[in-house]
């Protein structure tokens, strides 16, 4: 007899068998398509208020141990796998995924038809769903998840931001300075994980961490050779702050680098529109194309809005990247997803500042994308 139940908000149940936190969890429902890094999934902040799905079906194999984490706790509101693993087997290893998940009130579930409920998703979107190992009413668990808050119009970057700010290499050490010059950069956190701070320290950069209010002055006014807009949760259009921060950002030319949420900011701020996915693009293994370059990089992404293109439609093969114009000046739309068509990233002309949308940081992989540390620090040594 199943001891915990999912539900969605169109009606859908999934029986299953509880681990990690006894209890409930309610949030969008969203499936992540990696084979590892579920430890970095689970503290991504940009994970806020929903609920993760692993297509995978083993998860946890490895363990968890206290470098992995993307932030200092479990970011999830719920976890869905069709198997976790109760013996993880690896040298690193300092405990399972059920302590971790129940040391940090986490409720997940198991024993799930993933494969089911992950097409389900991508044939009707991302919806609001819930856990429950209390209410295992069916009728009951689904009214209830009807009455939970959607995502669209949320702003959660400034609920997973830092309280103060304050020095990166108090948390993941010093710089190492690429060309003997080490680089000031204020960073922005709207939800930033850490190994976005390890590389830069590790390109030459010596990070200043800034809460999601801070203003642009802050940036400004204090010698930094460049800002940093992170990712995060939410929708992009509610965080109107981030918006604002970023045009005065644009505006004064400080050399400027987003990713994800920071991409879909720079976006709105330079003009342009953002939407909702239907269901989003979370994995480790999404093909991205560099026009400037005509490389296609395989990436790692987490992100359910993105930008619109500004009337340009994907590239067809072997042309430049097509330049829009935006608040402010041209702008190269360079990068570009070769499943579905959506801007992946751009490169401003007129202003030296460039986004993308998915993660070059990821951890733990895929690596291909890390030349764009080295461009931003290109950026700060022409300023």
């Amino acid at each position: 007899m199943s001891d915990a139940l999912l539900a969605l908000e169109d009606g859908t149940t999934f029986p299953g068998s509880a681990f990690g936190a006894p209890g409930e969890a309610f949030g969008e429902i969203v499936f992540n398509t990696g084979m590892s890094g579920y430890q970095e999934i689970l503290t991504d902040p940009s994970y806020s208020r929903q609920i993760v799905v692993m297509t995978a079906p083993h998860q946890g194999n490895y363990g968890v141990n206290a470098d992995d984490p993307e932030s200092g706790d479990i970011q999830v509101s719920g976890f869905v796998v069709r198997e976790a693993s109760r013996r993880p087997s690896s040298w690193r290893s300092e405990g399972s995924i059920d302590e971790y998940l129940a040391g940090a009130g986490i409720t997940a579930i198991e024993g799930i038809d993933t494969r089911a409920l992950t097409l389900h998703i991508r044939e009707l979107g991302a919806m609001r769903a819930g856990i429950s190992t209390t209410d295992l009413d069916a009728a009951s668990l689904v009214e209830r998840v009807r009455s939970q808050p959607g995502m669209e119009g949320a702003d959660l970057a400034i609920d997973v931001s830092t309280d103060a700010p304050y020095a990166a290499a108090d948390l993941v050490g010093p710089s190492v300075p690429r060309t003997g010059r080490v680089f000031r950069v204020a960073a922005y956190d709207w939800g930033l994980k850490r190994n976005i701070l390890r590389l830069l320290a590790r390109h030459g950069c010596e990070v200043d961490v800034f809460p999601a209010l801070a203003p642009a002055e802050t940036a400004l006014q204090n010698g930094y050779d460049g800002v940093f807009l992170s990712n995060g949760p939410g929708d992009p259009a509610a965080t109107t702050y981030a918006v604002e921060t970023t045009r005065k950002l644009l505006k004064a030319q400080i050399p400027l680098f987003g990713i994800c949420l920071g991409h879909q900011i720079m976006g709105r701020a330079a003009g342009g529109r953002t939407y909702k996915l239907k269901f989003g693009h979370r994995g480790a293994n999404q093909p991205v194309v560099d026009l400037d370059s005509g490389r296609v990089e395989v990436t790692s992404h987490n992100h359910g809005f993105a930008v619109e293109a500004w009337g340009e439609t994907p590239p067809s093969g072997g042309e430049e990247a097509p330049v829009v114009d935006t608040a402010f000046g041209r702008a190269a739309l360079t990068h570009w997803n070769l499943n579905d068509g959506t801007l992946e990233g751009m490169r401003f002309l007129d202003t030296p500042a460039y986004c993308v949308q998915y993660h070059p940081e990821a951890a733990p992989g895929p690596h291909d994308s890390r030349y764009l540390f080295d461009r931003f620090l290109d950026l700060m040594e022409m300023a």
